[in-house]
């Protein structure tokens, strides 16, 4: 059985859509890649701030409210004060950071990397990516293979492709990753 890697390669963070008091409506904000540090006293509040796309109006995605420079580990608090890119991209693709902080977040444009194959071959697939994706492993396996709807449920529903562990592979998000067996079959079955 051929291995393979597909790896996701983000091509940008994602958008969120909150009210921005400026255009007056409902709109597209995107990370500065920047952090806001505020001390009250003997505690921080640190922020990621977001721009809206059509005024620069800024919004700031709430990271630490009210702690003690001292619970936060040094290195940590050293990325915020640099305005680390890595920092800020880390916390910019977690899409559970970001709807804790009230908004709606679009999916991130992405890209998948590797090699095709055809849906007969016997493959072990490995789907790796650095983020979190809350896209549903079906669409990547459709868009990649170039498969029908019908042909995806069809290869699902005879047990040509396989999770582990085992996943329902109609539903399933890709997540953190994802290994995948295609064990082969003659091309008249889908």
């Amino acid at each position: 059985m051929e291995k393979k890697i597909w790896e996701i390669q983000f091509l940008s963070p994602p958008s969120v859509f909150k009210y921005c008091k400026k255009c007056g409506k409902k709109t597209a904000f995107t990370c500065s890649g920047q952090f806001r540090i505020n001390a009250q006293r003997r505690y921080l509040d640190i922020w990621l701030i977001y721009k809206c796309i059509h005024c620069s109006a800024t919004w700031n995605a709430e990271v630490f409210s009210r702690v003690s420079p001292q619970s936060i580990p040094a290195e940590l608090l050293d990325g915020f004060y640099q305005n680390d890119e890595a920092l800020a991209e880390r916390y910019a693709m977690d899409i559970a950071f970001l709807r804790g902080n009230g908004v709606e977040v679009e999916p991130p444009q992405y890209s998948v990397i590797g090699d095709s194959f055809s849906p007969n071959e016997a493959v072990e697939l490995e789907i790796k990516t650095a983020y979190s994706l809350p896209v549903r492993v079906s669409s990547l396996i459709r868009a990649k293979l170039h498969l029908s709807q019908k042909e995806y449920l069809q290869l699902v529903t005879s047990g040509i492709i396989q999770s582990i562990p085992t996943q329902d592979l109609r539903k399933c998000r890709l997540n953190d990753g994802i290994t995948l067996i295609f064990k082969g079959c003659p091309p008249y079955l889908w």
